[in-house]
This record gives structure tokens, C-alpha cells and sequence, in this order.
């Protein structure tokens, strides 16, 4: 089990949530706002890190956040767009 810490921080000028493992980016979930939806259309997990399920925690907290900031969503990205249709609770946000 590792213990590397792990966050995901919103990068507002890149449009983007941010998956950090210990000091290293791991990836990242990629948006377009237009007004008040964001359009989730890029998910990447480095190379180094897949196989880890990391785009749970990434997709997860970026939903999280922006469900928080009042927004809602179109998942344009097939991992966004997967991750809604495996966890219902996120689909009255899809837009």
C-alpha cells in the first residue's frame, strides 16, 4: 500500500483540476466553462501512474467542486462521462 500523499487542486487559469501524488502531477481532468456549465472534454492520468485508479479520486473531486461552485456539467470526456454513469448521485448535474 502506498503512502503517498495525494490531492487534486483547481488550476482556475488552466481550466483544470490537478491530481498531485506525493510532489509530482499525476494528472489531470480538463474543462471549458461557457456560462454556467463546465464542459469536462480532457482526463488524463500520466502514464506513470495508471493502472492505480486515480481517476476516481480526480473525477470525483473535481465533480465535487464543481457541484460546490453552483455549476453544471457537460461530460464530453468518455472518463467523465463513465465515471456519472457508474455513480448516479453526479447525474442531476449533467446539463
Amino acid at each position: 500500500m502506498s503512502t503517498e500523499s495525494m490531492s487534486v487542486t483547481h488550476d482556475v487559469d488552466a481550466g483544470r483540476y490537478v491530481l498531485t501524488v506525493g510532489e509530482a502531477t499525476a494528472g489531470y481532468a480538463a474543462y471549458v466553462q461557457v456560462g454556467q456549465v463546465r464542459d469536462f472534454n480532457h482526463t488524463v492520468i500520466d502514464p506513470a501512474y495508471r493502472g492505480r485508479g486515480l481517476s476516481v479520486p480526480l473525477i470525483s473531486a473535481a465533480l465535487d467542486a464543481t457541484r460546490a461552485e453552483g455549476f453544471g456539467v457537460l461530460p464530453s470526456c468518455s472518463a467523465v462521462a463513465g465515471f456519472i454513469a457508474k455513480n448516479p448521485g453526479y447525474q442531476d448535474m449533467v446539463r
